[in-house]
Protein backbone atom coordinates (compact mmCIF):
# COMPACT_ATOMS: atom_id res chain seq x y z
CA UNK A 1 0.00 0.00 0.00
CA UNK A 2 2.94 2.41 0.50
CA UNK A 3 4.36 1.44 -2.48
CA UNK A 4 1.20 2.28 -4.27
CA UNK A 5 0.78 5.47 -2.58
CA UNK A 6 4.31 6.01 -3.18
CA UNK A 7 3.91 5.62 -6.99
CA UNK A 8 0.54 7.53 -7.20
CA UNK A 9 2.35 10.87 -5.25
CA UNK A 10 5.09 10.39 -8.09
CA UNK A 11 2.64 10.57 -10.58
CA UNK A 12 0.27 12.91 -9.52
CA UNK A 13 3.38 15.62 -9.01
CA UNK A 14 4.81 14.47 -12.72
CA UNK A 15 1.65 14.84 -14.20
CA UNK A 16 1.02 18.71 -12.25
CA UNK A 17 5.32 19.52 -13.66
CA UNK A 18 3.91 18.66 -16.35
CA UNK A 19 0.68 20.84 -16.65
CA UNK A 20 2.71 23.43 -15.23
CA UNK A 21 5.57 23.71 -17.78
CA UNK A 22 2.69 23.53 -20.75
CA UNK A 23 1.06 26.43 -18.64
CA UNK A 24 4.01 28.54 -19.09
CA UNK A 25 5.44 27.84 -22.56
CA UNK A 26 1.21 28.99 -23.92
CA UNK A 27 1.68 32.25 -21.66
CA UNK A 28 5.19 32.98 -22.50
CA UNK A 29 4.23 32.73 -26.39
CA UNK A 30 1.11 34.42 -25.57
CA UNK A 31 2.93 37.05 -24.36
CA UNK A 32 5.46 37.00 -26.62
CA UNK A 33 2.72 37.73 -29.44
CA UNK A 34 1.71 40.65 -27.97
CA UNK A 35 4.58 42.03 -27.63
CA UNK A 36 5.30 41.16 -31.40
CA UNK A 37 1.97 42.97 -31.60
CA UNK A 38 2.48 46.21 -29.67
CA UNK A 39 5.79 46.84 -31.09
CA UNK A 40 4.65 46.48 -34.39
CA UNK A 41 1.81 48.92 -34.02
CA UNK A 42 4.42 51.22 -32.53
CA UNK A 43 6.46 50.97 -35.10
CA UNK A 44 3.79 51.74 -37.46
CA UNK A 45 2.37 54.38 -36.13
CA UNK A 46 6.01 56.21 -36.33
CA UNK A 47 6.52 55.43 -39.78
CA UNK A 48 3.52 56.77 -40.69
CA UNK A 49 4.13 59.90 -38.57
CA UNK A 50 7.45 60.57 -40.26
CA UNK A 51 6.12 59.57 -43.88
CA UNK A 52 2.50 61.45 -44.18
CA UNK A 53 3.44 64.53 -41.88
CA UNK A 54 1.06 67.25 -44.16
CA UNK A 55 -1.66 64.78 -44.26
CA UNK A 56 -3.85 65.23 -40.78
CA UNK A 57 -6.49 62.83 -40.49
CA UNK A 58 -9.84 63.82 -41.58
CA UNK A 59 -13.02 63.15 -39.06
CA UNK A 60 -15.93 61.87 -41.25
CA UNK A 61 -19.06 62.90 -39.48
CA UNK A 62 -22.46 61.81 -41.20
CA UNK A 63 -24.96 64.62 -42.20
CA UNK A 64 -28.48 64.14 -40.11
CA UNK A 65 -31.22 62.28 -42.93
CA UNK A 66 -33.59 65.58 -42.47
CA UNK A 67 -33.38 69.32 -42.71
CA UNK A 68 -35.83 72.19 -42.70
CA UNK A 69 -37.69 73.12 -45.70
CA UNK A 70 -37.42 76.76 -45.98
CA UNK A 71 -35.81 78.77 -48.74
CA UNK A 72 -33.28 81.40 -48.08
CA UNK A 73 -34.10 84.80 -48.52
CA UNK A 74 -33.61 85.81 -52.44
CA UNK A 75 -32.28 89.38 -52.61
CA UNK A 76 -34.10 89.94 -56.13
CA UNK A 77 -37.62 89.22 -54.78
CA UNK A 78 -40.02 91.77 -55.43
CA UNK A 79 -40.82 93.76 -51.61
CA UNK A 80 -44.19 93.57 -50.08
CA UNK A 81 -44.86 97.24 -50.35
CA UNK A 82 -44.06 100.05 -52.84
CA UNK A 83 -43.15 102.37 -49.85
CA UNK A 84 -39.83 102.66 -51.27
CA UNK A 85 -41.14 102.99 -54.96
CA UNK A 86 -43.68 105.60 -54.33
CA UNK A 87 -41.01 107.50 -52.23
CA UNK A 88 -38.70 107.73 -55.27
CA UNK A 89 -41.44 108.49 -58.01
CA UNK A 90 -43.55 111.20 -56.14
CA UNK A 91 -41.56 113.90 -56.47
CA UNK A 92 -40.40 113.52 -59.56
CA UNK A 93 -43.96 113.42 -61.47
CA UNK A 94 -45.10 116.52 -62.52
CA UNK A 95 -48.89 117.95 -62.99
CA UNK A 96 -48.63 119.24 -66.66
CA UNK A 97 -51.30 122.23 -67.37
CA UNK A 98 -51.73 123.19 -70.68
CA UNK A 99 -53.88 126.67 -72.04
CA UNK A 100 -55.34 127.28 -75.04
CA UNK A 101 -58.13 129.24 -76.57
CA UNK A 102 -60.76 127.38 -79.23
CA UNK A 103 -62.37 129.80 -81.72
CA UNK A 104 -66.25 129.56 -81.83
CA UNK A 105 -66.81 127.01 -84.88
CA UNK A 106 -69.76 128.39 -87.76
CA UNK A 107 -69.90 126.69 -91.41
CA UNK A 108 -67.13 126.85 -93.49
CA UNK A 109 -68.51 127.37 -96.54
CA UNK A 110 -71.04 130.02 -95.31
CA UNK A 111 -68.03 131.91 -93.95
CA UNK A 112 -66.67 131.95 -97.34
CA UNK A 113 -69.32 133.21 -99.17
CA UNK A 114 -70.90 135.39 -97.03
CA UNK A 115 -68.72 136.59 -94.73
CA UNK A 116 -66.34 135.45 -92.07
CA UNK A 117 -68.92 135.80 -88.28
CA UNK A 118 -66.08 136.56 -85.88
CA UNK A 119 -66.71 135.14 -82.07
CA UNK A 120 -64.75 135.38 -78.96
CA UNK A 121 -62.18 132.67 -78.41
CA UNK A 122 -63.01 130.15 -75.80
CA UNK A 123 -60.29 129.39 -72.98
CA UNK A 124 -59.65 125.90 -72.98
CA UNK A 125 -57.45 124.49 -69.62
CA UNK A 126 -56.15 121.01 -70.21
CA UNK A 127 -54.45 118.60 -67.54
CA UNK A 128 -52.20 115.85 -67.72
CA UNK A 129 -48.79 114.41 -66.26
CA UNK A 130 -45.39 113.99 -66.62
CA UNK A 131 -42.33 112.92 -65.39
CA UNK A 132 -38.96 114.37 -64.63
CA UNK A 133 -36.31 112.64 -66.39
CA UNK A 134 -32.69 114.60 -66.10
CA UNK A 135 -31.96 117.13 -63.22
CA UNK A 136 -31.55 119.93 -65.27
CA UNK A 137 -35.08 120.26 -66.00
CA UNK A 138 -36.30 117.53 -69.31
CA UNK A 139 -39.51 116.07 -69.25
CA UNK A 140 -41.54 113.00 -70.66
CA UNK A 141 -45.14 113.96 -71.35
CA UNK A 142 -48.00 112.22 -73.72
CA UNK A 143 -48.28 114.24 -77.31
CA UNK A 144 -51.76 114.48 -76.85
CA UNK A 145 -51.34 115.90 -72.69
CA UNK A 146 -49.58 119.11 -74.84
CA UNK A 147 -51.06 118.87 -78.03
CA UNK A 148 -52.67 122.03 -79.77
CA UNK A 149 -51.46 123.82 -76.60
CA UNK A 150 -50.17 127.53 -76.34
CA UNK A 151 -48.73 127.79 -73.03
CA UNK A 152 -47.59 125.12 -71.14
CA UNK A 153 -46.91 125.10 -66.62
CA UNK A 154 -45.39 122.63 -65.14
CA UNK A 155 -46.03 122.10 -60.91
CA UNK A 156 -44.00 119.82 -59.18
CA UNK A 157 -44.60 117.97 -55.92
CA UNK A 158 -43.00 120.81 -53.54
CA UNK A 159 -45.76 122.74 -55.40
CA UNK A 160 -42.98 125.47 -57.09
CA UNK A 161 -44.22 125.97 -61.19
CA UNK A 162 -42.53 126.91 -64.38
CA UNK A 163 -43.46 127.54 -67.50
CA UNK A 164 -42.40 124.80 -70.08
CA UNK A 165 -41.20 124.89 -73.60
CA UNK A 166 -41.97 122.24 -76.04
CA UNK A 167 -38.63 120.85 -77.25
CA UNK A 168 -39.91 118.30 -79.61
CA UNK A 169 -42.93 115.76 -80.30
CA UNK A 170 -43.91 112.51 -81.73
CA UNK A 171 -46.74 111.76 -82.77
CA UNK A 172 -46.04 108.06 -84.15
CA UNK A 173 -45.34 106.99 -80.37
CA UNK A 174 -47.79 110.00 -78.93
CA UNK A 175 -44.85 111.24 -76.55
CA UNK A 176 -43.45 114.58 -76.83
CA UNK A 177 -40.54 116.49 -74.59
CA UNK A 178 -40.87 119.44 -72.44
CA UNK A 179 -38.00 121.76 -70.57
CA UNK A 180 -38.49 124.08 -67.37
CA UNK A 181 -35.60 126.22 -66.38
CA UNK A 182 -34.60 124.39 -63.30
CA UNK A 183 -31.80 122.68 -61.55
CA UNK A 184 -31.29 120.16 -58.54
CA UNK A 185 -34.34 118.57 -59.51
CA UNK A 186 -35.38 114.57 -58.67
CA UNK A 187 -36.03 112.30 -61.11
CA UNK A 188 -36.98 109.12 -62.67
CA UNK A 189 -34.24 106.90 -63.76
CA UNK A 190 -34.54 104.24 -66.33
CA UNK A 191 -35.66 100.69 -65.50
CA UNK A 192 -35.75 97.79 -68.13
CA UNK A 193 -39.21 97.37 -69.60
CA UNK A 194 -38.31 94.50 -72.34
CA UNK A 195 -37.50 92.48 -68.72
CA UNK A 196 -40.71 92.85 -67.53
CA UNK A 197 -42.68 89.55 -66.45
CA UNK A 198 -46.50 88.68 -66.64
CA UNK A 199 -47.86 89.27 -63.13
CA UNK A 200 -44.74 91.55 -62.14
CA UNK A 201 -45.79 94.02 -59.61
CA UNK A 202 -45.89 98.02 -61.07
CA UNK A 203 -46.82 101.45 -59.67
CA UNK A 204 -49.25 104.09 -61.63
CA UNK A 205 -48.15 107.75 -60.60
CA UNK A 206 -49.73 110.79 -61.23
CA UNK A 207 -52.77 112.94 -61.01
CA UNK A 208 -55.71 111.64 -61.94
CA UNK A 209 -58.59 114.12 -61.97
CA UNK A 210 -56.48 116.68 -60.71
CA UNK A 211 -55.60 114.58 -57.57
CA UNK A 212 -51.96 115.28 -57.41
CA UNK A 213 -48.88 112.75 -56.46
CA UNK A 214 -51.41 110.23 -56.62
CA UNK A 215 -49.99 106.19 -56.94
CA UNK A 216 -51.75 103.33 -57.71
CA UNK A 217 -50.36 99.55 -58.05
CA UNK A 218 -51.32 96.53 -60.36
CA UNK A 219 -49.46 93.76 -62.15
CA UNK A 220 -48.10 93.72 -65.83
CA UNK A 221 -51.42 91.54 -67.17
CA UNK A 222 -49.50 92.19 -71.35
CA UNK A 223 -46.97 93.09 -73.22
CA UNK A 224 -46.92 94.34 -77.09
CA UNK A 225 -50.18 94.84 -76.88
CA UNK A 226 -51.55 97.44 -79.98
CA UNK A 227 -54.80 99.17 -79.16
CA UNK A 228 -55.22 101.03 -82.79
CA UNK A 229 -55.67 104.33 -81.02
CA UNK A 230 -52.74 106.01 -82.50
CA UNK A 231 -54.06 107.22 -85.71
CA UNK A 232 -50.34 108.28 -87.76
CA UNK A 233 -49.54 106.52 -90.55
CA UNK A 234 -46.25 105.34 -89.14
CA UNK A 235 -47.33 104.62 -85.57
CA UNK A 236 -46.07 102.56 -83.52
CA UNK A 237 -47.74 100.58 -80.62
CA UNK A 238 -46.57 97.89 -78.20
CA UNK A 239 -47.87 99.25 -75.23
CA UNK A 240 -47.58 97.54 -71.70
CA UNK A 241 -50.93 96.80 -70.64
CA UNK A 242 -51.57 96.74 -66.59
CA UNK A 243 -54.54 96.54 -64.13
CA UNK A 244 -53.22 99.52 -62.03
CA UNK A 245 -55.77 101.96 -62.08
CA UNK A 246 -55.27 104.53 -64.47
CA UNK A 247 -57.69 107.80 -65.11
CA UNK A 248 -57.82 110.84 -67.21
CA UNK A 249 -55.21 113.19 -65.76
CA UNK A 250 -52.85 110.74 -65.46
CA UNK A 251 -51.86 110.54 -68.93
CA UNK A 252 -48.05 111.50 -69.06
CA UNK A 253 -47.54 110.01 -65.90
CA UNK A 254 -45.05 107.41 -64.86
CA UNK A 255 -45.53 103.15 -64.48
CA UNK A 256 -42.63 102.23 -62.18
CA UNK A 257 -41.34 99.23 -61.15
CA UNK A 258 -40.85 97.96 -57.31
CA UNK A 259 -37.26 99.70 -57.25
CA UNK A 260 -39.04 103.07 -58.45
CA UNK A 261 -37.35 102.50 -62.06
CA UNK A 262 -39.08 104.11 -64.63
CA UNK A 263 -40.54 101.26 -66.98
CA UNK A 264 -43.22 102.99 -68.87
CA UNK A 265 -45.42 106.58 -69.85
CA UNK A 266 -49.03 106.25 -68.99
CA UNK A 267 -51.22 107.09 -72.46
CA UNK A 268 -54.43 105.23 -72.24
CA UNK A 269 -57.54 102.87 -70.66
CA UNK A 270 -59.61 100.37 -72.15
CA UNK A 271 -62.77 101.97 -70.55
CA UNK A 272 -66.39 102.60 -72.39
CA UNK A 273 -67.65 104.60 -69.76
CA UNK A 274 -63.86 106.81 -69.89
CA UNK A 275 -63.27 106.09 -66.52
CA UNK A 276 -60.86 103.31 -65.35
CA UNK A 277 -62.56 99.78 -65.90
CA UNK A 278 -60.20 97.34 -65.55
CA UNK A 279 -57.23 97.90 -68.09
CA UNK A 280 -54.47 100.40 -68.72
CA UNK A 281 -51.51 100.84 -70.96
CA UNK A 282 -48.57 102.46 -70.78
CA UNK A 283 -45.85 102.83 -73.75
CA UNK A 284 -43.01 100.66 -72.59
CA UNK A 285 -39.43 103.01 -71.85
CA UNK A 286 -37.88 100.88 -74.52
CA UNK A 287 -39.64 103.08 -77.10
CA UNK A 288 -39.35 105.92 -74.26
CA UNK A 289 -35.80 106.38 -74.16
CA UNK A 290 -35.35 106.51 -77.75
CA UNK A 291 -37.33 109.06 -79.21
CA UNK A 292 -36.37 111.09 -75.89
CA UNK A 293 -32.81 110.80 -76.62
CA UNK A 294 -33.49 111.63 -80.19
CA UNK A 295 -35.66 114.64 -79.51
CA UNK A 296 -33.05 116.37 -77.63
CA UNK A 297 -30.16 115.17 -80.03
CA UNK A 298 -31.13 115.73 -83.21
CA UNK A 299 -33.96 117.99 -82.61
CA UNK A 300 -36.60 114.90 -84.45
CA UNK A 301 -37.24 111.06 -83.97
CA UNK A 302 -34.08 108.97 -85.62
CA UNK A 303 -36.62 106.86 -87.00
CA UNK A 304 -35.53 103.36 -88.32
CA UNK A 305 -37.45 100.77 -90.95
CA UNK A 306 -37.03 97.20 -92.08
CA UNK A 307 -39.36 98.05 -94.94
CA UNK A 308 -41.90 94.87 -94.46
CA UNK A 309 -45.51 94.32 -94.83
CA UNK A 310 -46.44 91.45 -92.34
CA UNK A 311 -49.08 89.72 -90.44
CA UNK A 312 -49.10 87.46 -87.13
CA UNK A 313 -48.89 83.55 -87.85
CA UNK A 314 -51.97 82.00 -86.94
CA UNK A 315 -53.01 78.63 -87.38
CA UNK A 316 -54.69 79.16 -90.72
CA UNK A 317 -51.86 80.80 -92.01
CA UNK A 318 -49.47 78.27 -90.94
CA UNK A 319 -51.42 75.28 -92.65
CA UNK A 320 -51.55 77.65 -96.21
CA UNK A 321 -47.97 78.36 -96.36
CA UNK A 322 -46.45 74.79 -95.34
CA UNK A 323 -45.12 76.44 -91.85
CA UNK A 324 -43.80 73.88 -89.06
CA UNK A 325 -44.79 76.11 -86.03
CA UNK A 326 -47.01 78.90 -85.47
CA UNK A 327 -44.84 81.47 -84.47
CA UNK A 328 -42.95 84.92 -85.60
CA UNK A 329 -44.79 86.92 -88.31
CA UNK A 330 -45.13 86.53 -91.83
CA UNK A 331 -43.63 89.33 -94.84
CA UNK A 332 -46.26 89.49 -96.84
CA UNK A 333 -44.86 92.51 -98.88
CA UNK A 334 -41.40 94.64 -98.84
CA UNK A 335 -41.07 97.90 -99.85
CA UNK A 336 -39.15 99.43 -102.61
CA UNK A 337 -35.51 100.27 -101.74
CA UNK A 338 -35.74 98.79 -98.06
CA UNK A 339 -33.21 97.55 -95.50
CA UNK A 340 -35.08 94.15 -96.03
CA UNK A 341 -34.17 93.92 -99.74
CA UNK A 342 -30.76 94.65 -99.22
CA UNK A 343 -30.37 92.07 -96.61
CA UNK A 344 -32.25 89.29 -98.41
CA UNK A 345 -35.46 88.98 -96.81
CA UNK A 346 -38.53 87.76 -99.08
CA UNK A 347 -41.31 87.39 -99.18
CA UNK A 348 -43.23 84.01 -96.92
CA UNK A 349 -40.72 84.62 -94.96
CA UNK A 350 -41.21 84.21 -91.40
CA UNK A 351 -39.03 86.63 -88.87
CA UNK A 352 -38.87 85.16 -85.59
CA UNK A 353 -35.81 86.60 -83.82
CA UNK A 354 -34.31 90.55 -83.67
CA UNK A 355 -31.00 90.58 -82.19
CA UNK A 356 -32.06 87.28 -80.54
CA UNK A 357 -35.14 88.56 -79.33
CA UNK A 358 -37.86 86.63 -79.81
CA UNK A 359 -40.86 88.01 -82.25
CA UNK A 360 -44.17 86.59 -81.76
CA UNK A 361 -46.58 89.61 -83.53
CA UNK A 362 -46.58 92.80 -85.34
CA UNK A 363 -46.23 94.79 -82.36
CA UNK A 364 -43.37 92.98 -81.26
CA UNK A 365 -41.65 93.81 -84.56
CA UNK A 366 -42.56 97.21 -83.89
CA UNK A 367 -41.16 97.47 -80.55
CA UNK A 368 -37.57 95.50 -81.46
CA UNK A 369 -37.08 97.67 -84.34
CA UNK A 370 -38.32 101.15 -82.50
CA UNK A 371 -35.09 101.39 -80.44
CA UNK A 372 -32.49 101.35 -83.28
CA UNK A 373 -31.87 104.52 -85.79
CA UNK A 374 -30.87 104.13 -89.27
CA UNK A 375 -27.63 102.67 -90.17
CA UNK A 376 -27.55 100.43 -87.22
CA UNK A 377 -27.14 97.06 -87.95
CA UNK A 378 -29.28 94.05 -86.42
CA UNK A 379 -29.30 90.25 -87.01
CA UNK A 380 -32.88 89.56 -88.07
CA UNK A 381 -33.12 85.53 -87.75
CA UNK A 382 -36.19 84.12 -90.09
CA UNK A 383 -37.56 80.31 -91.30
CA UNK A 384 -37.43 80.05 -95.06
CA UNK A 385 -39.08 76.71 -95.92
CA UNK A 386 -39.05 75.38 -92.22
CA UNK A 387 -35.41 76.33 -92.05
CA UNK A 388 -33.47 79.26 -90.11
CA UNK A 389 -31.58 81.34 -91.22
CA UNK A 390 -29.64 84.68 -90.10
CA UNK A 391 -29.59 87.76 -92.10
CA UNK A 392 -27.62 91.02 -91.06
CA UNK A 393 -29.74 94.26 -91.74
CA UNK A 394 -28.35 97.64 -91.98
CA UNK A 395 -31.73 100.02 -90.60
CA UNK A 396 -32.64 102.83 -93.25
CA UNK A 397 -34.87 105.74 -92.33
CA UNK A 398 -38.45 106.51 -93.89
CA UNK A 399 -36.65 108.17 -97.01
CA UNK A 400 -34.60 105.19 -97.96
CA UNK A 401 -31.44 105.89 -96.97
CA UNK A 402 -29.06 105.44 -93.81
CA UNK A 403 -28.46 109.61 -93.28
CA UNK A 404 -29.62 111.73 -89.99
CA UNK A 405 -33.55 112.89 -90.33
CA UNK A 406 -32.57 116.82 -89.47
CA UNK A 407 -35.70 118.56 -87.76
CA UNK A 408 -38.75 119.39 -90.13
CA UNK A 409 -39.02 123.03 -91.47
CA UNK A 410 -42.02 123.74 -90.11
CA UNK A 411 -44.08 127.20 -90.47
CA UNK A 412 -47.17 128.75 -88.59
CA UNK A 413 -49.91 129.99 -90.48
CA UNK A 414 -53.12 130.71 -89.32
CA UNK A 415 -52.67 128.38 -86.39
CA UNK A 416 -50.94 125.58 -87.58
CA UNK A 417 -47.53 124.09 -88.46
CA UNK A 418 -46.92 121.76 -91.56
CA UNK A 419 -44.15 119.22 -92.50
CA UNK A 420 -43.03 117.82 -95.88
CA UNK A 421 -44.53 113.86 -96.73
CA UNK A 422 -42.40 111.22 -97.63
CA UNK A 423 -41.92 110.08 -100.97
CA UNK A 424 -42.98 106.70 -99.52
CA UNK A 425 -45.70 108.02 -98.18
CA UNK A 426 -46.89 110.20 -101.31
CA UNK A 427 -46.63 106.64 -102.99
CA UNK A 428 -48.57 104.77 -100.51
CA UNK A 429 -51.58 107.52 -101.11
CA UNK A 430 -51.06 107.86 -104.99
CA UNK A 431 -50.50 111.59 -104.60
CA UNK A 432 -47.64 113.24 -106.47
CA UNK A 433 -47.61 116.54 -103.76
CA UNK A 434 -48.54 117.60 -100.68
CA UNK A 435 -47.49 119.21 -97.20
CA UNK A 436 -48.52 117.45 -93.88
CA UNK A 437 -50.67 119.40 -90.99
CA UNK A 438 -48.52 118.40 -88.29
CA UNK A 439 -50.05 120.58 -85.39
CA UNK A 440 -52.94 122.91 -84.87
CA UNK A 441 -53.38 125.55 -82.03
CA UNK A 442 -56.34 127.71 -82.06
CA UNK A 443 -56.78 129.49 -85.51
CA UNK A 444 -58.60 129.42 -88.59
CA UNK A 445 -57.43 125.98 -89.82
CA UNK A 446 -58.97 124.64 -86.42
CA UNK A 447 -62.12 126.29 -86.50
CA UNK A 448 -62.51 125.32 -90.60
CA UNK A 449 -62.60 121.75 -89.25
CA UNK A 450 -58.86 120.53 -90.47
CA UNK A 451 -57.42 117.73 -88.10
CA UNK A 452 -53.88 116.68 -87.36
CA UNK A 453 -51.89 114.98 -90.12
CA UNK A 454 -54.68 115.85 -93.43
CA UNK A 455 -52.20 116.37 -96.46
CA UNK A 456 -52.71 119.73 -98.53
CA UNK A 457 -52.51 118.95 -102.20
CA UNK A 458 -53.56 122.01 -103.84
CA UNK A 459 -54.70 125.58 -102.36
CA UNK A 460 -57.07 127.82 -104.59
CA UNK A 461 -56.41 124.97 -107.61
CA UNK A 462 -52.98 125.27 -107.39
CA UNK A 463 -50.27 122.14 -106.29
CA UNK A 464 -48.37 122.36 -103.09
CA UNK A 465 -45.03 120.98 -102.41
CA UNK A 466 -43.77 122.18 -99.36
CA UNK A 467 -44.81 124.65 -96.75
CA UNK A 468 -43.36 127.56 -98.42
CA UNK A 469 -45.17 126.97 -101.10
CA UNK A 470 -47.98 126.94 -99.03
CA UNK A 471 -47.18 130.01 -97.29
CA UNK A 472 -46.65 131.71 -100.50
CA UNK A 473 -50.12 130.83 -101.65
CA UNK A 474 -52.48 131.91 -98.80
CA UNK A 475 -49.81 135.48 -98.35
CA UNK A 476 -51.29 136.74 -102.28
CA UNK A 477 -54.49 135.33 -101.87
CA UNK A 478 -57.61 137.94 -101.32
CA UNK A 479 -60.79 137.12 -99.11
CA UNK A 480 -60.22 133.72 -98.91
CA UNK A 481 -58.89 130.05 -99.76
CA UNK A 482 -60.43 126.65 -101.31
CA UNK A 483 -58.23 123.56 -100.24
CA UNK A 484 -58.26 119.79 -101.04
CA UNK A 485 -56.67 117.45 -99.59
CA UNK A 486 -56.55 113.79 -98.15
CA UNK A 487 -56.47 111.94 -94.53
CA UNK A 488 -53.48 109.76 -94.93
CA UNK A 489 -54.84 107.18 -92.38
CA UNK A 490 -58.62 106.59 -93.87
CA UNK A 491 -57.81 107.66 -97.47
CA UNK A 492 -60.90 110.02 -97.52
CA UNK A 493 -60.21 113.26 -99.55
CA UNK A 494 -61.89 116.04 -98.12
CA UNK A 495 -62.40 119.89 -99.07
CA UNK A 496 -62.04 122.92 -96.73
CA UNK A 497 -62.99 126.94 -97.45
CA UNK A 498 -61.37 129.18 -94.91
CA UNK A 499 -62.08 133.26 -95.48
CA UNK A 500 -58.82 135.21 -94.55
Amino acid sequence: MQFDYLVLSIAQYALKYLLYKKLFMKTKQILGSVAIAVIGGLIAVFLYTILDQEEPAVIIQEKPAVRYVNLPGDATAAPSDFITAAEIAVDAVVHVKTKSLREGTGNPFYDFFFGYRDSEPTPVVGYGSGVIISSDGYIVTNNHVIEGSQAIEVVLNDKRTFDAEIIGTDPNTDLAVLKIKAGGLPFLRYGNSTELRLGEWVMAVGNPYNLTSTVTAGIVSAKARSINILKESMAIEAFIQTDAAVNPGNSGGALVNTRGELVGINAAIASRTGAYSGYSFAIPVSIVQKVVDDIIEYGAVQRAILGVIITDVTAGLAKEYNIDRIEGVLVTGLRENSAAIEAGIELYDVIIAVNGVRINSGSELQEQISRYRPNDRITVTILRKNKQRQLNVILRNPEGNTGIVQKEQTVSVLGATFSTVSNQEKKGLGIKNGVKVESLTAGKFRSAGIRDGFIITQINNTPVNNAEELREIIEKAEGGVYIEGIYPDSGLIAYYALRL
